[in-house]
């Protein structure tokens, strides 16, 4: 098949448009849905100091090359990988290498966080102790506090995290199944929190497998090995049923965003974004008195 815009020979076809496109057009055509984004919600401004969290898979490997190559030429806008090492035996040892070896190759500082160093334990350690809750509450209320604290610590302004449009539609259809209508208001919020640095999404425009296909033709260093415990999520099983859906009705996920952004100012005049407070443990930001990374702390006994 041909590249609908050049005649050269298509490398895939995006069912949602109609178009098929080769490898310089598709490569092209990421870019313009991450730059377009970055305009619009005016992502990267004069002086930011922007924390890259970097797993080692392919949206952080692709967030960071874009955004560097972007901004190469503004010495003013300075860029810091961070890598949250959650201690998965088998997965995080093998991914952290790819960080570093993107890092070397756009001179982007890297600082590397363990859950051993600052929790007390690994999250294989903390799994086979405590099973209370699903392994992704306690991974992600971890990483997010330390990949937080972090990018606070070094002075960092905003965060940008590998977040695309595949994520995002899963997260809406995963609180609306839950009920959680008041966690959907907190993915726009409104205005800066004392404590809690901003996080920007270039990628959130941009379907999954663009995002990988851009990696591999670019030749990005990444790990291409999953999370051992992803499967374990309702968010799995979601990520499944609307990889079903998009394949059968192309623009599923799109049309997800849409809706999405079309209810969200209804939804915010509801669920109106609340002051965060100092959690009288640790000073981090938090809902309650005591945060939920302290309380699960607590609960595993590693205090």
């Amino acid at each position: 098949m041909k590249c609908d815009k050049c005649n050269k020979e298509a490398v895939i076809f995006q069912k949602y448009s109609g178009m098929h496109l080769c490898s310089t057009h598709q490569m092209a055509d990421v870019e313009r849905k991450i730059k377009r984004r970055m305009r619009q919600d005016r992502m990267v401004l004069p002086g930011d100091h922007i924390a890259v969290g970097m797993s080692g898979g392919k949206d952080s490997a692709v967030t960071l090359s874009i955004l560097v190559e972007t901004f190469s030429k503004r010495p003013d806008i300075k860029f810091t990988a961070i890598t949250i090492d959650e201690g998965i035996d088998g997965y995080r040892n093998f991914s952290i290498p790819k960080v570093k070896e993107l890092c070397d190759e756009l001179g982007v500082d890297h600082i590397v966080v363990s859950f051993k160093e600052e929790i007390g334990h690994t999250l294989d350690d903390i799994l086979k102790r405590e099973r209370k809750e699903a392994s992704c509450t306690y991974c992600g209320v971890f990483r997010r506090t330390l990949l937080n604290r972090t990018a606070r610590s070094i002075g960092a302004n905003k965060v940008a995290t590998g977040h695309n449009l595949d994520d995002d539609a899963q997260v809406v259809i995963m609180n609306i199944m839950n009920g959680d209508i008041e966690r959907l208001a907190r993915m726009r919020p409104d205005r800066i929190q004392d404590g809690l640095v901003p996080r920007i999404k270039p990628l959130m425009d941009v379907p999954e497998k663009e995002i990988a296909l851009y990696a591999f033709l670019k030749g990005l260093p990444f790990y291409m090995g999953e999370c051992p415990y992803a499967r374990e999520s309702l968010r799995g099983e979601i990520k499944d049923m609307l990889n079903d859906f998009e394949n059968r009705h192309p623009g599923t996920k799109y049309s997800i965003m849409r809706g999405f952004d079309d209810m969200i100012d209804c939804i915010k005049t509801k669920y109106q974004q609340v002051p965060l407070n100092k959690c009288e443990i640790c000073g981090e930001p938090g809902i309650k008195g005591v945060c939920q990374t302290c309380k699960l702390k607590e609960r595993v006994k590693i205090n």
